[in-house]
């Protein structure tokens, strides 16, 4: 099963860091934000990992190169600032994905998530992973029951990873749209899975949860 890592975002709050830097580079610690996302793929046997990028995106594929540095084999998907959102993103980068699941992951969180269980999915429709609701996402996104995703409080907040199966993408008609959109259609299917991950996990959106992500770091 291949791999994406969503890393097209601005990361609008976190400037004025971002002017210069796009924000997958972000050092937290000894590595950078998206060089934890793939040495964490490259552990649990991944090797093929598509990245999506725009604002920037020339810097990150420079920096990252072939993904020989983790053992890896990077391809990129090139899109214009602001243009596709999320699932327009990974829409254009069918080509690279191919046909059946694949794991998704956001460049924008910092987690111990171990993806290896995310191998486990290679037959799912939408598969998604979910974690106790932060501050700033109090009502959550959707509920759980037994594996299966729900609409239906008690609500867990989307964790920026997943297992989705290119079909979901490839039939849609428009350019731009949300992840949240194709995570809904397979719910609604009842073809939408789950689990709840307790360990830890950041949304690095925030100056504040940057310096949670480095302490983390710090204190090992």
């Amino acid at each position: 099963m291949k791999a994406m890592i969503l890393a097209a975002g601005r990361g609008e709050r976190l400037r004025p860091l971002t002017d210069h830097t796009p924000k997958p580079l972000i050092e937290v610690g000894p590595r950078t934000l998206i060089g934890h996302h793939l040495a964490g793929l490259a552990r649990a046997g991944f090797e093929d990992v598509v990245i999506n990028v725009a604002y920037r995106g020339r810097q990150i594929i420079e920096v990252l190169g072939d993904g020989s540095h983790w053992g890896l084999r990077l391809h990129f998907s090139e899109e214009t600032p602001g243009e596709l959102d999320t699932g327009g993103g990974v829409r254009n980068a069918l080509a690279l994905l191919g046909e059946g699941p694949f794991a998704l992951i956001s460049a924008d969180v910092f987690t111990d998530f171990d993806y290896a269980r995310l191998q486990a999915h290679g037959d799912a429709d939408v598969h998604c992973v979910l974690v106790d609701n932060p501050a700033h996402h109090v009502d959550g996104d959707f509920g759980l029951n037994q594996g299966v995703l729900m609409d239906a409080a008690p609500r867990f907040t989307y964790a920026g990873m997943g297992v989705f199966d290119s079909a979901r993408f490839a039939a849609r008609d428009t350019q731009r749209f949300a992840l949240s959109a194709v995570i809904r259609e397979a719910l609604q299917a009842g073809t939408a899975s789950g689990e709840h991950h307790a360990g830890s996990w950041i949304d690095v959106g925030r100056p504040s949860a940057l310096e949670q992500a480095r302490s983390m770091v710090m204190k090992g």
